[in-house]
């Protein structure tokens, strides 16, 4: 093990399991949130929620906190829900609070999981349970094949950045939110490696930065923080 260990800071919090796997390597990896998200919670968002629980419906899910944020509505309902989600963490909680049978199709991306819902031609119209920062690529893609969108805001992102008091080898960046909120108060040393989940928060890390930058190649935050290990703890 390296006597002078490697210095990883994660933008968001990850599983123990992976900060002791990291922690075997010679790698300390310190936790810190630079956005938070919370539920919406008016009469008008619980309202769409409920109407919605009440029809047979396609059901779109890009995020857990989405997922988290509807079930919350549950109580006694059992919804005909027709569900599509992307990424692990979103489709376990779908499976969790509606059901094994409820999974429609899953995908990586956003993108995959529009041109899935539009091939599979099951659906005219959709509900599609979002963030006030979701992204255009879903709704644009099942715009284009003339499909319904009914976009229903159940989270908002919001920035808590933090300046920094010391120096790190390696950032873990899992959001173009976080990227940005961490942006607004920190600059970065040119040798600090930055670490991205994907093309959409690799482009935002360039806006502020020019280090160097590696993308994940799997989805998952799992999946960065292992690349993580695998460079500096060979």
């Amino acid at each position: 093990m390296p006597l002078n260990k490697i210095k990883i800071l994660s933008t968001r919090p990850i599983a123990d399991t992976l900060i002791e796997a990291a922690c075997q390597k010679g790698i300390i990896i310190e936790i810190l949130s630079f956005i938070d998200t919370e539920t919406i919670e008016t009469v008008e968002v619980q309202q769409e929620i409920e109407q919605a629980l009440l029809q047979s419906a396609t059901i779109v899910f890009t995020s857990m906190n989405a997922v988290e944020a509807v079930a919350a509505q549950l109580e006694d309902h059992h919804p005909d829900w027709a569900i599509y989600t992307m990424g692990n963490t979103s489709e376990q909680l779908v499976k969790k609070y509606f059901g094994d049978q409820a999974i429609a199709g899953t995908a990586t991306n956003a993108s995959e999981l529009a041109e899935l819902i539009a091939e599979d031609g099951y659906a005219k119209e959709v509900i599609f349970f979002c963030g006030d920062q979701r992204r255009d690529e879903l709704p644009d893609i099942l715009r284009k094949n003339e499909m319904e969108v009914y976009e229903i805001e159940v989270y908002k992102t919001v920035a808590t950045p933090h300046k920094l008091t010391k120096q790190f080898d390696g950032i873990l960046f899992f959001s173009p939110s976080s990227v940005q909120s961490f942006f607004s108060v920190n600059k970065l040393s040119s040798k600090t490696i930055l670490f991205a989940i994907g093309n959409t928060t690799a482009n935002t890390i360039k806006k502020y930065a020019e280090n160097k930058i590696i993308i994940s190649d799997a989805p998952g935050k799992e999946n960065l923080v292992q690349e993580m290990i695998e460079l500096f703890g060979s």
